[in-house]
């Protein structure tokens, strides 16, 4: 099933995949993105605009194509990383969806509209500091100053946000790549691509792109809202609804079904979908599984939903790679560059 506005989503990414009419018909519209946002880069790279840094390395964990690929997983393994190697680390974020623009700490008790949903999923799950501001430079100096032995800082998206100086960025791409490889609105692309960054995560079978390949599963238990969990397994004894509001549902729904659950519907939803109320004619006695971003919001209307969180696997050699690259700059005096 579809979910109120996701047919439309769903059309305008159908057509990123391949340079078929509907593409054609926006391209003109695309050289005025691509135009406007070389400019925005520009009036950065230029000195026009001031590029913040501050005395801590930065990692941008993001990606270039609209909808997401897939990065707060890997955000979290970052942040598991970077603790395993006792560093002190701190995530800053833009907080997509929130109610308001003010730089603010996230609490785990906060509510979802106040936080972000990705925001309040890091700071549960990752059990460190979480940061929400417009400008992520505001958010990372409201960081140091709560924490100021923070050693590195984690920016939850943000390639695009210049403003902010960074130390190293990672662009995650899931099984898409670069669709048809235009700009917005004709393509998926936010800015051209191939550029410049220092680490690339990649699906196996991504299409066209170079970079470390990492692998994707369910995590082998559920999880309800009063802290209870299940294995993944138990759910095969009967028919579940499906829910999930992310870039790409479908890709959630295929891993639920190779886990052997039998879908009995399921309801794709736009991106960071604000469960005010629950799509369609879903009994109160239903089964109901969705993502673990979702859940943050879905808990609110149903607590006996089951989440079934997103595992990665990243290869040991991106570690050694991020390593050396972070290392290289945490032996610096000086933290982050000014641009």
């Amino acid at each position: 099933m579809v979910g109120p506005g996701r047919q439309q989503v769903s059309t305008l990414q159908q057509a990123w995949l391949r340079r078929g009419p509907l593409a054609w018909l926006l391209w003109p519209v695309s050289l005025v993105y691509g135009g406007l946002s070389a400019l925005h880069r520009r009036s950065y790279t230029s000195g026009r605009r001031p590029v913040e840094g501050v005395p801590v390395p930065v990692i941008v964990v993001g990606n270039v194509i609209a909808g997401g690929a897939g990065k707060t997983p890997v955000v979290l393994a970052v942040l598991k990383h970077l603790r395993e190697r006792g560093l002190r680390a701190g995530v800053v974020s833009r907080g997509y969806g929130r109610s308001g623009d003010e730089c603010r700490e996230v609490h785990p008790q906060d509510d979802p509209s106040v936080a972000g949903d990705e925001p309040l999923l890091l700071r549960r799950n990752g059990g460190l500091p979480v940061f929400v501001a417009r400008e992520r430079a505001q958010a990372a100096r409201a960081l140091l100053t709560a924490y100021p032995r923070t050693q590195v800082i984690v920016s939850d998206d943000g390639l695009q946000h210049l403003a902010l100086a960074r130390d190293l960025e990672i662009c995650v791409f899931d099984r898409r790549g670069i669709g048809n490889g235009w700009l917005l609105p004709a393509g998926p692309l936010r800015e051209p691509w191939p550029r410049r960054v220092d680490l690339v995560l990649r699906d196996a079978d991504t299409p066209g792109i170079e970079g470390h390949v990492l692998q994707r599963t369910l995590a082998p238990q559920a999880l309800r809202g009063d802290g209870a969990h299940r294995p993944l397994s138990d759910l095969r004894g009967g028919p579940v609804i499906a829910l999930a509001g992310i870039a790409t549902p479908e890709a959630f729904f295929a891993m639920l079904r190779d886990a052997g659950l039998e879908l009995e519907a399921t309801y794709a939803l736009p991106d960071h979908h604000e469960f005010s109320h629950l799509p369609g004619a879903i009994p109160k006695t239903a089964t109901l599984v969705c993502t673990e971003k979702d859940a943050i919001k879905l808990w609110r209307l149903r607590p006996g939903a089951w989440a079934v969180p997103l595992r990665v696997d990243i290869p040991a050699s991106f570690w050694a790679d991020f390593d050396r690259l972070l290392d290289a700059r945490l032996s610096s005096p000086h933290g982050s560059p000014p641009s």
